[in-house]
């Protein structure tokens, strides 16, 4: 199969010259886990402080399609529901506490007993319902990628990043699971070609796919070159096709589907045996841990906790990292909990992270070099910095991967990824500032519509009311009944109310006023003399 290799990138040690040791991570006493992602809307609690749960107990459901269902990772009872402040600077996370009780018992779905001749759909509705999310990082619902046909899946093997072998390990312990996850993918998706991709140096992982595959061929397993990021999705996939995904669009534009290994043997496991997400497999490494170990680690669990099965602090560390020392983002404290993107923890020590001067730009063009993305970092720096934001989208900004490939070669020594990660920031804060003014105006454009349109109905009733009354009052003529004829009765009075207009109570006054005007009263007699 030819490869196409992208444009900038860097070779790095792997410092993946021994595997490290795998290893089940015990569980703590306490579990923390968030309801949603940082920054993001939690997903809709199903449980209450003092219910018990056990694994796989569903804890949540997505408030919208971009959410994933949430499953304990181990039995116990809930002890606390709340926010609280993680590692991401954006928003404190909803999260469930569980004291853990230690009896592991657990709940999973019914399998699925034929996934090869399953309806795509139940199988789609499978993975949604446990809560599988991409588990390279990325973190996006995989029902939604999956549910989007395609002609093309890639398995994305490549772990390209220094330190990080979780990707590794798992290809070796659990070849079979990738496999036959990758084909259900395929059967959900429709894809007629199936790729796994993986480092030319992972070689024990690729013996293990081979030995799992045998003589079928209805899959494919393709190695690349340890260049980093050679494992990022869109430089995979033109290293395997050719084809560069448009910026701001999903691969699936374009008929193709990456998915991570954790993610397609996560599949699997959902299923053909029913298990939610509630586990990952996690690297601990660097210099400032005393054992470096690839432990199985139920979500929820500490850093600290998982830190302390790997031997603890050495003596010089100095900064902890969510994530490998490329692309990994330092964490202030090390309560923050195991989730479904955690792909590693490093620990790096003083003298890793002694920080350089930072010297002004000398324009020798290295980072613009190395950059996978044909970007142009200098006038990114330059846009960010002057808050020139119109700029810094025209620039394409977003299509930034964070690979950290600029700020590894610049000289100066300037940090780039976080002027590009502050940028971001900002356009997002900007962008639902905007959606936030726009929804305000259209609540507030309603609202007035509303009392006007409820302003021109009142008057219209009232308008209606008195042309009503008009045409309904009654001018009475009072006739003067006829004498009855001979041998006829007289006709009985009415005991209905008679009603008069005022025209006509005015027209008796006057013919009163006359009558008495026509017969003047009497002069009384006079009074009789006493005297007489």
């Amino acid at each position: 199969m030819p490869l196409y290799p992208f444009p900038g990138g860097l070779r790095l040690p792997a410092g993946k010259d021994t595997l490290p040791p795998f290893a089940v991570c015990p569980l703590p006493e306490r579990l923390i886990v968030p309801l949603g992602p940082p920054g993001g809307p939690a997903a809709f609690c199903r449980v209450a402080p003092g219910q018990p749960v056990r694994r796989g107990t569903r804890l949540a459901d997505p408030l919208d399609a971009a959410g994933a269902a949430v499953h304990a990772p181990a039995a116990g009872v809930v002890a606390a529901i709340g926010p609280r402040v993680l590692a991401d600077p954006k928003a404190p996370v909803r999260c469930v506490e569980i004291l853990v009780d230690g009896t592991d018992a657990r709940e999973t779905l019914p399998p699925v007993e034929s996934p090869f001749d399953a309806d795509p759909a139940e199988l789609l509705q499978r993975i949604r319902d446990a809560g599988i999310v991409g588990l390279g990082g990325a973190g996006f619902p995989t029902a939604i990628k999956a549910g989007t046909p395609c002609r093309h899946l890639i398995v994305n093997g490549a772990e390209c990043e220094p330190l990080v072998q979780s990707d590794d390990t798992l290809m070796r312990r659990q070849a079979a699971d990738v496999i036959a996850g990758a084909r259900v993918l395929a059967r959900i998706t429709g894809a007629s070609e199936v790729t796994i991709a993986l480092e030319d140096r992972l070689t024990a992982a690729r013996a293990a796919l081979a030995e799992a595959l045998g003589a079928n061929t209805d899959l494919r397993i393709v190695t690349v070159p340890s260049i980093y990021p050679s494992g990022g999705e869109r430089q995979l996939i033109y290293s395997l096709t050719g084809q560069e995904v448009p910026g701001g669009q999903p691969a699936t534009a374009i008929g193709i589907l990456c998915q991570n290994v954790a993610t397609v043997a996560a599949v699997w496991r959902a299923v053909r045996h029913g298990e939610p997400l509630t586990a990952r497999l996690v690297t601990v490494a660097g210099r400032g841990v005393m054992r470096p170990t690839v432990f199985e680690v139920r979500l929820g669990t500490p850093f600290e906790w998982v830190i302390t099965q790997a031997g603890g602090y050495a003596p010089d560390a100095a900064r902890l990292l969510e994530g490998g020392p490329m692309m990994g983002i330092a964490q202030p404290h090390d309560a923050i909990p195991v989730t479904k993107t955690t792909t590693a923890i490093v620990v790096q020590t003083t003298s890793e992270t002694a920080p350089a001067m930072e010297q002004p730009c000398i324009r020798c063009g290295e980072c613009a070099r190395v950059c996978p993305v044909r970007l142009m970092p200098q006038q990114l720096l330059t846009a960010v910095r002057r808050e020139d934001w119109a700029q810094t989208q025209a620039l394409a900004l977003r299509d930034c991967i964070e690979c950290g490939c600029c700020s590894h070669v610049c000289p100066s020594h300037i940090p780039l990824v976080d002027w590009y990660r502050f940028g971001k920031a900002e356009l997002d804060r900007r962008i639902d500032t905007r959606q936030r003014a726009d929804r305000s105006r259209a609540l507030f454009l309603g609202r007035t519509q509303r009392l006007e349109r409820e302003q021109a109905e009142r008057v219209a009733r009232v308008a209606a009311r008195k042309e009503s009354l008009a045409q309904a009052a009654v001018v009475v003529t009072v006739e003067t009944p006829s004498a009855p004829a001979a041998g006829e009765p007289s006709p009985a009075p009415s005991t209905a109310p008679r009603t008069m207009d005022k025209a006509a109570v005015l027209a008796a006054i006057a013919r009163g006023k006359a009558r008495k005007a026509a017969n003047p009263p009497r002069p009384a007699p006079p009074a009789p003399d006493e005297d007489a």
